[in-house]
């Protein structure tokens, strides 16, 4: 029923839009291909792409907040920002490891306190400031006096200190081994010292930086037409030498136009399609919709300690495992783009266990095991909130599942602030809950989910207390070996999915529609939603 409901709704939208695009002024229309494109919607047009090759064209859903790397959190802004700036190291590729960037080498101490970094020389600012050292310590200086959210990152930092133009040393107050990951995120991006010219009453450039780029990436910001472009071009100084030298992020609010005017060849890349329209598009000649599975996780925490009383038996939270049908789950709740989970650890982030056990519904296997601990007429609460629009529909199927094995779940929706505070102080069965990491290290879902000391909203949200468990996670985050820390993560893997503290649902999948002509797009899961254009073309 609701799917007709929405493809009704979705015909209407579509109808509507026609009509209002088919009667705008054509005198509000750029003429030239390499400005961006109208929200034209005639039909009848065939599909092949009417930009030109060197320029590219995105549609975005809204507007943009400040652009400063040292302040923004958020993955809209990064996908203007991180092509316009380099870093000291690289995602590489697809993965989440890194490679040099602006450094061409690092080591560091035994202790791990210590990182040096040696620069590859001819890396210019955008102005043609030349990046050194001194560059380098000014933007974690900067970021660490802001104190806004990329410095809660790098608190970790003691100290900066040039050692000649081309050699920079971070000297840390404790051991990180993610610190050489958090370098390769949108924060670490190197800024111009010259912003401090920019400067209002001691905002360090804030204000400038929040409209401007000033890095030395293959591009830089050139234009921003509040509510309806941004525009990039080339940075003139750059070694890169991009296909695209002119790249439009259009602001097109309305899915239903993004559409149209992807089939219609207007723009390259569409991103506020819903999954529902996905699917009919991916039958239209000139169009591919990209499907890769995300690190954005969708678990269930299962209360080990603070919970009912039947929940501290492993057997019965591998019996919920047990229970649920993952496929049927992800075809209900996401459209089938999601991927079923294999242990805490996502596919896509080193440290992933493909070997690792992965649970199947097997209703008989979970009857059994319910048996083995003497759990009947078992009860149980699952917490929610209206946080993600899916829950309703997921709390209700895995409601069914679990009928299916005897166990009655009452459903409890609450106030997503009540739901935060009821988690963290361990005011329930079973919750449901969303995770992303923030750098590309196990120790993102490793020490945060099972570490005992992360009790509650600081990570463990099960309650969970293993004492090998912790005793594996926290070598793992104290060395800097990183084949002896995916040993030992692996290792407090097994553990912890026969323990079976969370029921490990789903990765979201990252979905794309883009034209056909388009080459070279890399998606990587630590920069969902930013595009490694200097390497695109068409």
């Amino acid at each position: 029923m609701k799917r007709r409901w929405s493809f009704a709704l979705t015909s209407l939208v579509l109808t509507f839009s026609m009509l209002v695009t088919a009667c705008s002024s054509p005198a509000t229309q750029p003429q030239a291909q390499n400005t961006p494109p109208g929200n034209s919607a005639k039909p009848a047009e065939p599909p092949a792409s009417k930009t030109v090759t060197d320029t590219l064209f995105v549609a975005i859903n809204a507007d943009q907040g400040t652009l400063d790397p040292a302040v923004t959190f958020d993955n809209a802004a990064w996908k203007i920002t991180y092509p316009t700036y380099e870093r000291l190291v690289e995602y590489d590729g697809e993965s989440t490891e890194v490679k040099p960037g602006l450094a061409k080498e690092w080591k560091v101490s035994e202790d791990g306190l210590t990182w040096t970094f040696t620069l590859e020389e001819g890396h210019t600012f955008a102005d043609g400031t030349p990046v050194t050292a001194e560059a380098v310590k000014f933007t974690f200086d900067r970021t660490l006096e802001i104190k806004k959210g990329p410095a809660d990152v790098y608190s970790v930092i003691k100290e900066v200190k040039v050692d000649s133009p081309t050699s920079v040393t971070f000297i840390l107050s404790q051991n990180f081994p993610p610190f050489l990951s958090t370098l390769a995120a949108n924060y670490g991006g190197i800024v111009n010292p010259k912003v401090k010219k920019k400067e209002q009453n001691g905002d360090l450039g804030q204000n400038y930086l929040a409209n401007n780029t000033m890095g030395s990436g293959p591009y830089e910001l050139t234009e921003w037409k509040k509510g309806e472009y941004l525009k990039l071009t080339v940075n003139p100084h750059s070694s890169v030498k991009p296909a695209f030298q002119t790249v439009y992020f259009k602001i097109v609010p309305d899915a239903t136009a993004q559409r149209l005017q992807l089939e219609q060849g207007e723009i390259d890349i569409a991103e506020g399609i819903s999954n529902e329209q996905l699917k009919a598009l991916k039958d239209l000649p000139g169009v591919e919709v990209l499907q890769k599975p995300s690190l954005f996780v969708d678990y269930v925490y299962v209360n080990s300690s603070k919970g009912n009383e039947a929940l501290k038996n492993p057997k019965v939270r591998q019996a919920l495992s047990y229970s649920i049908d993952y496929d049927a789950l992800t075809e209900s709740v996401q459209e089938g783009y999601a991927t079923q989970m294999r242990g805490p650890i996502p596919k896509g982030l080193w440290g992933h266990d493909e070997s690792a056990h992965q649970y199947k519904r097997d209703v008989e296997k979970a009857k059994a095991l319910l048996a083995e601990a003497g759990a009947s007429n078992l009860t149980l609460d699952l917490l929610y909130s209206d946080n993600k629009p899916w829950w309703e529909t997921e709390a209700l199927t895995l409601q069914a599942f679990f009928a299916d094995i005897g166990i009655k779940l009452n459903l409890k929706k609450i106030a997503y602030a009540t739901s935060r505070e009821m988690i963290d102080s361990g005011e329930f069965d079973l919750a449901l809950g969303v995770w992303s990491p923030d750098f590309g290290d196990p120790y993102m879902f490793m020490n945060y989910w099972f570490d005992s000391v992360n009790f509650g909203l600081a990570g463990n949200r099960a309650f969970y207390k293993n004492d090998k468990v912790d005793e594996l996670v926290r070598k793992a985050a104290s060395i800097n070996d990183k084949a002896e820390r995916e040993k030992l993560y692996k290792e407090a893997q097994n553990i912890v999915i026969e323990d079976a503290p969370y029921l490990y649902l789903y990765q979201k999948d990252f979905l794309l529609p883009i034209s056909k002509n388009l080459k070279g797009f890399l998606f990587n899961p630590m920069l969902e939603g930013i595009y490694n254009l200097a390497d695109m073309s068409k």
